[in-house]
C-alpha cells in the first residue's frame, strides 16, 4: 500500500478549515439545557465534505486540541479542557467522527452516500453528545435525548444537506484551481 505524503496545499487547506470550524463556532443562541445553538454542526459536516474523511477528521482533531489548551474557539468562543468535561462537551467529542463519516461520503459510490454517511455522522455526534450530557446531569439517557438531541434534529439534518452541496461547489473549485488533488485527498 502506498503512503502519501501531505502536500503544503493540503496542509495549509486543512489548516483554513480549522479556522472555519472556530468562526463558525463564535454564533451561539444559548439555551437552558447548556448545549447552545450553533453552527458547528454544519462547519463540521463541511469540513468532512470539502477535505475528505482523513484531513477532515485531521481538521475537527485540530479544532478539539486548541480548544482544549484554551483557545476560545469553541461555542461561544469558550475554551478549556473544562468545556470538554461539561454537558456540552460530548458533542465537541462527536464532531471528529461526524466530520471523518462526512468525508468518507465523498468517495464514489452509490448515489445518496454522502447524504447517508452524513446522517450517520450526525447520529454518532448525537450519541456523543447525549451520553455525556447525561453522565453529567445525572439524567437519563430518554430525558437527555429529549433534551439536547431533538430540539436540534432538524435543524442538523438541514446543516448536513447544506454543507454536502456547498461541500461539492467547493470541491469543484478546488479542484479546479488545481489546489486540491480529490483523486488523493480524500
Amino acid at each position: 500500500m502506498k503512503k502519501s505524503k501531505l502536500t503544503t496545499k493540503q496542509i495549509v487547506l486543512t489548516g483554513m478549515m480549522t479556522a472555519v470550524l472556530a468562526v463558525l463556532s463564535i454564533v451561539t443562541i444559548p439555551l437552558p439545557t447548556g448545549v447552545p445553538v450553533t453552527l458547528q454542526t454544519f462547519a463540521m459536516a463541511f469540513c468532512g465534505y470539502v477535505l475528505g474523511w482523513k484531513l477532515g477528521g485531521a481538521s475537527s482533531a485540530l479544532y478539539l486540541i486548541l480548544g482544549a489548551i484554551g483557545v476560545p474557539v469553541y461555542a461561544g468562543m469558550s475554551g478549556g479542557f473544562g468545556a470538554l468535561l461539561g454537558p456540552a462537551g460530548g458533542f465537541i467529542f462527536g464532531f471528529i467522527p461526524m466530520a471523518m463519516l462526512c468525508g468518507a461520503g465523498i468517495k464514489k459510490g452509490f448515489p445518496g452516500k454522502p447524504f447517508v454517511l452524513g446522517i450517520a455522522g450526525l447520529a454518532v455526534c448525537h450519541a456523543f453528545g447525549v451520553v455525556q450530557f447525561s453522565i453529567v446531569t445525572g439524567n437519563t439517557i430518554p430525558a437527555s435525548f429529549l433534551a439536547v438531541s431533538v430540539p436540534y434534529i432538524v435543524k442538523d439534518v438541514i446543516s448536513v444537506v447544506v454543507a454536502e452541496i456547498l461541500g461539492v461547489a467547493v470541491r469543484k473549485a478546488l479542484s479546479a484551481a488545481h489546489v486540491m488533488n480529490y483523486g488523493t485527498a480524500a
